[in-house]
């Protein structure tokens, strides 16, 4: 056991209590569990959208995908920061026009029916927890490095952690721990980042010429193909990565948090400018790992890569480093993992229970003992398919989910706001078509199956080529949208569109 790491951990948790039990005390109301009362401004929801963000798939997954596949592996950090574009140009605004708590409310602002609140529920709670168990797989890992302690253990630690978050202290805890786990993130990355450019007398092309002989790559390090070899998987990764963003879950819920669309964009250009920063901080952790630590040394500590930045701190910085930037990956997946949690609970609670099964008759008591309960099958749910998942990389396990969320939600949301013949059928077959499209396709990949045992979950031959599902399923969903509206005998409400048109671009008339 790591002494200095374990008694850092300490202190994060103990931090991150404290604003739980403070946040509980201002947690009475649904408005306050699920959106913190809209009381948060631009650079403290710029903030929380970060700290959310920036996942274990960023800070540990990327840096060992860098530091493994090289160029391959900073695909990643380019989708990922491209994507908010889209959130900014397409999302942000008419999301928080129309919506309240969640995904679905927004939709629902169009179609008011029951079965497409259901299937949008439905939606979230599947992303979030595929997105989850990312970050429990990385948590379990870093635990395990740091603690010594068994990976089944680790991962119970941080799932009763998120669930004590969520249950206690709602969407004002959570934002809080985002924030928080943002600075402690960009300070460490950047102390990282600079002693590794030290080392290369701050010289970008020394540090460019000394990789291509720092692993057996050699010079394919700087090229790319080292991880992805077939010119479709790019570019099913890419689109997976740039327009996943748009429809995640527990980062369309952040824009609830504040009072208006105006301070929803201003969230997202402050989030933008964070996030940029970290990403071309990614080379820096990639490359010195790859230099300064080694490929075996890199896999031998975990397959995947994920202790990566844990090992280049150690390298660098002795134990006092190593320590700090293990705490503060460890605050990184509980902020992130809060998050997600709360996603889920709130479409189980808010829209399932609330407004089908209730059918919007539930108190403000009954929906908050919904949500807490959700809030504890959620994370027992993900905690369970975390344990299947132990050897897969954090980043790739991410991408997986952006492209869940790319192929189930974005087509509804941008058909919402923007086609006018759109109807409910065309919401429900897209949604659900994307969904399922996406899910078999990642069962049947090679991230299921593989021939060589151990490789993968199951041994077998893929059925399915290519270990992104994006540029098949994110197509898929919008012509389902697109046939469902067409095929159906439903007609468009005119006058709801061009309700829901004003009030998405002026919020005139918003909740």
């Amino acid at each position: 056991m790591h002494g200095l790491a374990f008694f850092l951990f300490l202190i994060i948790v103990a931090l991150t209590l404290v604003i739980t039990y403070y946040a509980s005390k201002r947690t009475k109301t649904t408005s306050e569990f699920y959106t913190a009362d809209s009381s948060l401004t631009g650079w403290q929801n710029g903030l929380a959208i970060a700290g959310d963000y920036m996942s274990a798939a960023s800070f540990l997954g990327i840096a060992g995908m860098i530091a493994l596949t090289g160029f391959d592996g900073f695909f990643y950090s380019i989708g990922f920061l491209v994507a908010y574009l889209v959130v900014l140009y397409i999302v942000a605004e008419p999301l928080r026009n129309l919506g309240k708590y969640t995904m679905a409310d927004m939709i629902a602002a169009r179609f008011d029916d029951k079965k497409v609140r259901g299937v949008a529920a439905l939606n979230t709670i599947a992303i979030s927890i595929f997105y989850m168990i990312a970050q429990l797989v990385g948590a379990g890992g870093l635990i395990k490095l740091l603690l010594g302690l068994d990976y089944v253990y680790s991962v119970l630690i941080v799932g009763v952690l998120m669930t004590v978050y969520v249950v206690f202290g709602g969407m004002t805890a959570t934002s809080w721990v985002q924030i928080v786990k943002a600075v402690l993130l960009m300070v460490g990355t950047f102390i990282i980042s600079i002693i590794v450019f030290a080392k290369f007398d701050f010289s970008i092309a020394k540090m460019f010429h000394e990789v291509k002989t720092a692993t057996p790559l050699g010079e394919a390090f700087l090229n790319p193909g080292n991880k992805f070899k077939d010119p479709l998987d790019t570019i099913s990764l890419n689109l997976a990565l740039v327009l996943g963003t748009a429809g995640l879950p527990h980062i369309l819920i952040r824009f609830f948090t504040v009072k208006d669309a105006p301070t929803a964009r201003k969230s997202v250009v402050y989030a933008t400018w964070i996030i940029g920063i970290f990403y071309v901080m990614t080379i820096f952790l990639g490359f010195g790992a790859a230099a300064f630590v080694g490929y075996d040394k890199i896999v031998a500590a975990n397959p995947a890569g994920n202790m990566a930045a844990p090992l280049l701190a150690e390298a660098l910085g002795g134990d006092f480093l190593f320590a700090f930037i293990s705490a503060v990956a460890f605050a990184t997946i509980l902020a992130v993992v809060a998050g997600l949690v709360l996603s889920a609970a709130s479409a189980f609670a808010h829209d399932f229970y609330s407004h089908i099964l209730r059918r919007g008759q539930a108190t403000e008591k009954e929906q908050m003992l919904a949500a807490r309960w959700a809030s504890v099958g959620v994370s027992v749910l993900s905690i369970l398919l975390a344990l299947v998942a132990q050897k897969m990389n954090v980043a790739f396990l991410v991408s997986l989910a952006f492209a869940v969320a790319a192929s189930a939600n974005l087509p509804t949301i941008v058909f919402t706001i923007f086609w006018r013949r759109f109807n409910t059928t065309g919401a429900i077959t897209g949604m659900l078509v994307g969904l399922i499209s996406a899910l078999v396709l990642v069962f049947f990949s090679p991230n299921v199956w593989s021939p060589q045992p151990g490789a993968a979950i199951f041994v077998g031959e893929p059925l399915f080529k290519l270990a992104n599902p994006g540029i098949i399923s994110i197509p898929l969903g919008f012509v389902g949208a697109i046939v469902g509206t067409l095929v159906s005998s439903k007609k468009a409400d005119e006058k709801k569109y061009t309700e829901i048109v004003v009030k998405a671009n002026t919020g005139i008339g918003r909740v």
